[in-house]
């Protein structure tokens, strides 16, 4: 089995800000595994927040021994953004060798399209207002937060798009007496949501505050081992790929988290429809589907996944599965 990694950099539309920074571009890295008939494509998006960088992941994906499967990488490589790109390429390279789609061979019903959130990044409150009004047409705004000023930038939104659903994303940037504070404010404002507002391992005391709105655990959660820390103190998860390291991880998670009472949501790093191709069959039926990336970029793969009305729709087999 012959590996190939390529580093693929996509622009993005407009500059997009979290709590932790900004970013013109997207960086990924593509895994490409050949049989010497048929090839299988992953990509990963590798993320300084874990620790990862392009180096470090494509020197993690360099170190996996081939040939490899699906059960053994599980074993072999943590989860996380190298394990995601070679899993999605072995199901990718699966499907093509018998010749069936990914989620025949997942066992999984054929998917369908998921009303996807779109996201308005982190600016100032007239940007976000002006941003939240050109895309109040979107059923589902997802606004990135997490500043000690966060007030008007909610009355902004709201402002902008009144008749749109609003979920809240604080990438760990508020402190438990802030949420508290903006937790009433955020049910006045119509918001179903709130994504991470403590950082990862200081957020025991979401199970000493109250929750007046579901919680989700993004940064706290990345595979079935997040699980058990959770309970009490998050009501949703968010399974990305590149945190769970594959589809694989993914589906068992899913199977977990709802099976422990949780509901899930469905999310991405901002990388290309490449990415995003193998989680549409993960946010089939989530209670929260967060797939929007490449309506951030300018610039895409070639056969992009589709989006309209009806949301993100699953991939063609050109492009991958």
């Amino acid at each position: 089995m012959e590996l190939t990694i390529t580093r693929d950099v996509f622009a993005l539309a407009q500059a997009f800000t979290i709590s932790r920074g900004s970013r013109t571009h997207a960086q990924v890295l593509t895994v490409h595994l050949s049989d010497g008939t048929f090839t299988g494509r992953g990509e990963c998006v590798p993320y300084a927040r874990y620790n990862e960088t392009l180096d470090s992941v494509s020197a993690q994906i360099e170190g996996a021994s081939l040939p490899i499967d699906r059960a053994a990488l599980l074993t072999t490589l943590p989860s996380g953004a190298a394990r995601n790109a070679l899993d999605c390429a072995l199901w990718d390279l699966e499907a093509k060798r018998a010749g069936k789609r990914v989620w025949e061979l997942a066992g999984l019903p054929a998917p369908k399209p998921e009303i996807t959130a779109y996201t308005l990044s982190l600016d100032t409150a007239e940007n976000m207002r002006l941003a939240a009004a050109k895309n109040a047409f979107r059923p589902l705004l997802k606004i990135k937060l997490g500043t000690p000023d966060d007030m008007v930038r909610l009355e902004a939104v709201r402002q902008g798009a009144p008749d749109a659903r609003i979920i809240v994303d604080a990438n760990e940037g508020w402190s438990a007496e802030v949420y508290a504070d903006l937790a009433p404010h955020l049910i006045r404002l119509g918001v179903e949501m709130v994504e991470q507002p403590l950082p990862a391992g200081a957020d025991d005391m979401l199970a000493e505050i109250d929750r007046p709105l579901p919680v989700c655990a993004d940064e706290s959660c990345h595979d079935r081992a997040s699980l058990p820390a959770l309970k009490g103190k998050y009501d949703m998860v968010n399974i990305k790929l590149d945190k769970t390291g594959g589809l694989t991880e993914a589906l068992a998670l899913r199977t977990a988290a709802l099976a422990e009472g949780f509901d899930v949501m469905v999310g991405c790093m901002v990388g290309s429809s490449l990415a995003m191709a193998p989680a549409t069959l993960l946010a089939q039926n989530a209670a929260v589907t967060d797939l929007d990336a490449p309506l951030l970029l300018s610039e895409d793969r070639e056969q992009p996944l589709k989006y309209d009305a009806q949301g993100v729709h699953p991939p063609a087999a050109t492009l991958w599965g």
